[in-house]
């Protein structure tokens, strides 16, 4: 089947779109930062006098009863609580954001789906569509733990840019639509790269959560000199670290599949499962890292910034494998698609 120019076109407008509606939506997300109620700006503006100094009910001391204390204020000192204030200004960029990412989402899908169509296969086959396809799980990911942890939404703005770095990035690795090299015409590029693009993309968003981790600890422990405002902002520490860690504890079987998958693959086009070429060792680094992380956090009991560190040195190690390999170093899997 011949590469469909029409409906390619079509998916790099889609990837523009939703580009573009992931921007509008981490302005949004910004909005509900700034202007929420447990926003950077309403948190230094004074509270209405209601919230400052609550009526008192009268004490019961004729009958013998203990004084009545005021009720506590459910917004915080110093956060605004009217209705027409800083809460539900919040509230309606938040709204906003998250209609914006999931109508992104949407456009995104479309994107790598129209691609797949154009081009009569799995539209993963080089690094442009690799990274489409990770930058759309991250931000399904995120939705996801939005879903479970709707509290943590004002963070989107934290989520969001990494992943417009990837929509941008996907841009500057962009490839013509075009037919696999002979060595890619397989089923098990359906089944082994999407099972890797699915975990990073996963991986993405944990360890998004894992560096505001660390900036939340530092700052409860009186050791963040700067960024303090924003530590300030962020959720416990503890919330934070559970979210990064079961977004972990997800991919990480999902990513371990993924390495079989390939080495299953590599037998039938190779000739053997292992060949220690550069791209499967930093695979195998990456995977050795991660379970490395989850089995000091179930054994030992890690719960601090040593774990939060092997997280990330997990997702540089992946990191590295995905560009540095694929763009610098030769091996059996150059299939960047770039010239």
């Amino acid at each position: 089947m011949a590469i469909n120019t029409g409906l390619a076109s079509l998916s790099e407008g889609l990837w523009t779109a939703a580009t573009g509606t992931y921007l509008l939506a981490m302005v949004a997300y910004t909005g509900e930062y700034a202007f929420g109620r447990t926003g950077r700006i309403a948190a230094t503006l004074p509270a209405p006098a209601s919230v400052r100094e609550p009526a008192r009910e009268p004490a019961l001391v004729g009958a013998g009863g203990p004084p009545v204390a005021p009720p506590a204020n459910p917004y915080g000192a110093g956060v605004v609580s009217s209705s027409r204030g800083g809460a539900d200004s919040g509230q309606r960029w938040g709204r906003w954001a998250v209609a914006l990412t999931i109508l992104g989402l949407a456009l995104h899908l479309a994107c790598v789906a129209i691609r797949g169509i154009a081009v009569d296969r799995a539209p993963w086959g080089n690094m442009y569509e690799f990274t489409l396809v990770v930058g759309l799980v991250a931000t399904l990911a995120w939705l996801i733990t939005l879903w479970r942890m709707p509290q943590l939404r004002y963070l989107g703005l934290f989520v969001m840019l990494p992943v417009l770095v990837v929509m941008f990035l996907a841009g500057t690795l962009y490839t013509k639509a075009s037919k696999l090299v002979p060595a890619l015409q397989s089923y098990w590029l359906a089944i082994h790269v999407s099972s890797v693009a699915v975990a990073e993309g996963i991986l993405l968003t944990s360890a998004a959560l894992t560096m505001m981790y660390l900036v939340r600890i530092r700052y409860e422990k009186g050791s963040l000199r700067r960024f303090t405002t924003l530590g300030s902002r962020l959720p416990a520490a503890a919330s934070l670290d559970k979210a990064a860690y079961r977004a972990v504890a997800f991919a990480f079987p999902i990513y371990t599949a993924g390495v079989i998958f390939g080495a299953i693959w590599a037998e039938a086009a190779w000739g053997r499962y292992w060949g220690w070429d550069p791209k499967e060792t930093w695979a195998f680094i990456a995977w050795v890292i991660y379970a490395m992380y989850l089995h000091a956090r179930a054994t030992a009991g890690w719960r601090g910034g040593r774990a939060a560190y092997v997280n990330l040195l997990g997702f540089g190690a992946m990191t590295f494998n995905f560009f540095v390999v694929n763009l610098v170093i030769s091996g059996l899997h150059s299939y960047a698609g770039l010239n």
